[in-house]
């Protein structure tokens, strides 16, 4: 058979699948020559053009320098990059584009096809934290109605706003069955899943979650209720949960204490907690305190609780912070005894923001369970009087205390429950205009002089004209509205013709 060395050389190159490859087995044949004493003495004999035309590396080969690191480098360095200048990457190439999808860790969904087609999973196949909600609404891009809240944002139609409150109905959230279609799609590809926000979720849509990522630790569910709980109570290492349910009336139905009972139960690794609106008592409460042994945040927000649930606090034993947000009442206090109240050993956090304090049995009460508490947050909280704020004085470990935007408390309220906090080291009096300082006596200074943090602006006020320093408002416009200024004068005013 006749031997043909050019066939041979085609047949050899032909055999390479790309022109990668290619390029990395003539680089290593040119170095073994190169770097053998031989062919090193010719170099040095040659001439400059020679030598320039023999000395080459793979990168004058490739169009791509950076074809020539592995992904694991070339991930490397892209994670070291800071965040601002990260999503410029994706642009740069299709591997480039692959890759910066790998190093993302977290993503808030806005297209629902997006995650049921697939392309999520390859697009981003080490996420660890998904945001659902964006994703489950049903909002017309056309629309001129922006509907925004600290829980959502989105377009929709006049029919979702409805007086003050405001709240997107049934058929601005995709249905119960295609949401958890998307929850088994998500589960099976992202099985390291450990933070998720989803909305209008069913029991089977969630268990299929808990059972393919057992490593989920923190949940967000919107629109929940009893049955949902079901599903949730497979997570066995969930830490932190934050149910959403009734909001001024218009979810139903709602989480009670069936549902809590269930969650109790199952997740019993739970730390965290945050109910908002939902319906529970003192039964729920208990459940909690006596299953969940890490319990140790509780978070209230406009919650629907019924009387006397504030009685089951004392089975938390391990609980350390316990906040209240926009909440009408605190206990309906009809139930609410001093034989009966118990104590929260553990506790030493009290958030208290945008509540109203009108009841003071309920909050004598409070206070009375949380009397080893060290820090007090009241902000922006209605009907803070000087004989509510009194209740506080049964408080003896305080050693921070925060008022913002409390305006019905005075000087005399606060120094008479101060005076007696022997332990307080920070104080913060912010926007409390009735509040003053003129009326600071000698009492009230000693315990100014003992702390070692003091931020004292009570007057809103003072606090504004502080805030506008040098930004120039407030100064603008004052040579045109100036009483002895010639407006005729001015370029293009209007003149008659007696002016001429």
């Amino acid at each position: 058979m006749a031997f043909s060395p050019d066939k041979e050389n085609q047949h050899s190159i032909s055999g390479f699948r790309s022109k990668k490859a290619l390029n990395n087995v003539l680089f290593a044949v040119r170095l073994n020559k190169t770097l053998t004493p031989k062919n090193q003495t010719q170099c040095e004999c040659a001439s400059p053009r020679a030598a320039k035309i023999h000395d080459f590396t793979l990168t004058d080969l490739v169009l791509d320098k950076t074809s020539l690191l592995s992904d694991e480098i070339l991930l490397k360095i892209l994670s070291k990059l800071p965040k601002s200048q990260r999503n410029a990457n994706f642009i740069v190439s299709k591997r480039w584009l692959n890759l910066q999808g790998r190093l993302v860790r977290s993503i808030k969904l806005l297209d629902w096809d997006f995650l049921v087609s697939g392309r999520l999973f390859l697009r981003f196949p080490n996420l660890v934290r998904v945001d659902l909600v964006n994703g489950c609404l049903i909002s017309p891009r056309n629309s001129g109605v922006s509907v925004t809240n600290r829980i959502v944002s989105f377009h929709g139609g006049s029919d979702c706003v409805h007086g003050k409150d405001w709240f997107f109905p049934e058929n601005y959230v995709l249905s119960a069955d295609e949401v958890d279609r998307g929850l088994r799609v998500l589960a099976g590809g992202f099985p390291n899943l450990r933070n998720l926000v989803v909305m209008n979720a069913t029991e089977m849509g969630l268990l299929s979650v808990a059972e393919e990522c057992p490593t989920l630790q923190e949940l967000e569910l919107r629109m929940c209720n009893d049955h949902v709980l079901r599903g949730i109570a497979a997570c066995q290492n969930l830490q932190i949960l934050r149910l959403s349910g009734v909001v001024d009336g218009r979810y139903g139905p709602f989480v009670s204490d069936v549902g809590l009972t269930i969650l109790a139960q199952g997740c019993k690794r739970l730390m965290k907690l945050e109910l908002s609106g939902c319906r529970g008592s003192f039964e729920g409460i208990r459940a909690i305190g006596q299953c969940c042994l890490m319990f140790e945040e509780l978070t209230l927000s406009n919650h629907e609780m019924e009387d006397g649930w504030m009685l089951a606090l004392p089975f938390c034993e391990n609980l350390k912070s316990l906040r209240f947000i926009s909440c009408k009442r605190i206990d309906g206090g009809s139930l609410l005894e001093d034989d009966d109240l118990g104590c929260c050993p553990a506790v030493e956090s009290l958030h208290l923001e945008k509540c109203r304090l009108r009841d003071k049995k309920s909050s004598k009460a409070l206070f009375q369970i949380c009397q080893n508490v060290r820090e007090i947050v009241l902000q922006n909280c209605w009907g803070l009087s000087d004989d509510m704020f009194t209740t506080a004085t049964a408080l003896r470990r305080v050693s921070s205390l925060s008022i913002e935007g409390c305006s019905l408390l005075t000087t005399h309220g606060l120094e008479f429950v101060i005076v007696s906090w022997n332990e307080l080291k920070s104080l913060k009096v912010i926007s409390c205009n009735n509040i003053k300082d003129e009326e600071i006596n000698p009492a009230l200074s000693n315990v100014f002089a003992a702390l070692k943090d003091l931020k004292w602006e009570p007057d809103s006020r003072i606090r504004l004209l502080s805030s506008l320093a040098g930004t120039g408002i407030g100064k603008r416009g004052s040579k045109f509205f100036n009483k002895s200024c010639d407006w005729k004068s001015l370029p293009g005013s209007f003149r008659t013709k007696s002016d001429f």
